[in-house]
């Protein structure tokens, strides 16, 4: 049985196309047809292969490279061997994303499961539902009454789209994704298993036990927003969950209800974000970050790995720790900490 390859190149680049599409500089003309045919890791580059490296304490990694060309900053451009084509660049990490997104198309914006177009004759579609021409129901989907699906939008097999749910055009719905009461922008990649706009987690204490408070909102997702595998948002309980344009979200996100993510977001895999936090534009939560309700996270905040979030963190900060404080007192408290149990030296009795 042969090995499987999954994303195969689109086509080749010359070093020179490499340059002109990411504003890099080519070092030695004599490489301007070299050609650039995969993308590989700096620690294994293969003849033909683009490969990135920043920073002179990443240098080693270019010794003996099979590789056909390297995007890399300039302090390490004297670092590369004959025979390979140096592209100095400031970011070379961004370039090379550029270059590899039209390299490897599909492995950006995923395409039909099954290979097929249009609507699936396989597929469900509810009385009412309504569908643009050039979009794509594989089979085994499911739309519901009243919905309605944009153009160049696919929505994959054993997915679920809720009775009067709008999703834009050129979209990507991933196998076995369930999305009610909800309402999405253009250019929005849901991936599998994802959850979206079921009741969010609100109960208020009665006398006979708990008493589930009305959920009736929306999740409204703009423009351009990704959404990890098996990733959950649940709708508003009176208003909406929002999900701001251009944010990122990776797999096993839990956002809970009344939660307002501005734009350009990023929030890494595990975080969970209880209900009406909000997220100013361009705030970063890295993973199994956990944030209490109610909470504000400021414009371009950022939260390291692993923190607690219990008090509002104000725009531009830097915070770390559970429970979360700012970052620089979260790192003088591990060294006191460090210092206080550190071993003491045995004294020379000698």
């Amino acid at each position: 049985m042969s090995d499987p390859i999954f994303f195969l190149p689109q086509r080749v680049f010359t070093a020179l196309e490499v340059a002109d599409l990411t504003g890099a500089k080519l070092t030695n003309p004599a490489y301007e047809l070299t050609e650039v045919t995969a993308i590989a890791s700096a620690s294994d580059a293969r003849p033909g292969a683009l490969i990135f490296v920043d920073g002179r304490k990443n240098a080693p990694l270019l010794k003996d490279t099979k590789a056909a060309a390297v995007l890399c900053s300039e302090d390490v451009a004297s670092a590369v061997p004959p025979g390979v084509a140096a592209l100095v660049t400031p970011k070379p990490q961004l370039a090379f994303a550029q270059v590899s997104r039209l390299l490897y198309p599909a492995a950006f914006l995923p395409e039909p499961m099954l290979g097929e177009r249009g609507i699936s004759k396989g597929a469900h579609i509810a009385k009412g539902a309504e569908i643009e021409e050039g979009a794509t129901i594989e089979a085994g989907a499911f739309v519901g009454e009243g919905a309605a699906i944009g153009a160049g939008t696919v929505i994959s097999p054993t997915s679920v789209i809720g009775p009067g749910c709008r999703i834009g055009r050129d979209c990507y719905i991933g196998p076995g994704a369930s999305i009610v009461n909800a309402v999405i922008g253009d250019k929005v990649l849901i991936h599998t298993g994802a959850r979206i706009g079921q009741a969010g987690f609100g109960y208020v204490g009665g006398p006979r036990g708990l008493v589930p408070t009305p959920q009736i909102g929306r999740v409204v997702i703009q423009d351009q927003v990704e959404i990890g595998a098996n990733t959950t948002i649940d709708r508003g309980a009176l208003g909406d969950t929002i999900i701001g344009e251009g944010s990122k979200i990776d797999n096993l996100v839990q956002i809970g209800h009344n939660v307002r993510i501005g734009r350009g977001c990023i929030i890494a895999g595990q975080a969970g974000l209880s209900g009406s936090v909000t997220l100013g534009d361009y705030a970063m939560l890295g993973g199994r970050v956990g944030v209490a309700d109610h909470v504000n996270i400021g414009m371009g905040a950022q939260v390291a790995a692993g923190s607690g979030i219990m008090n509002d963190i104000p725009a531009g900060e830097r915070w770390g720790g559970l429970p979360a404080q700012p970052i620089r007192n979260f790192f003088r408290e591990m060294a006191a900490i460090r210092k206080l149990t550190k071993p003491e030296k045995e004294e020379d009795n000698g």
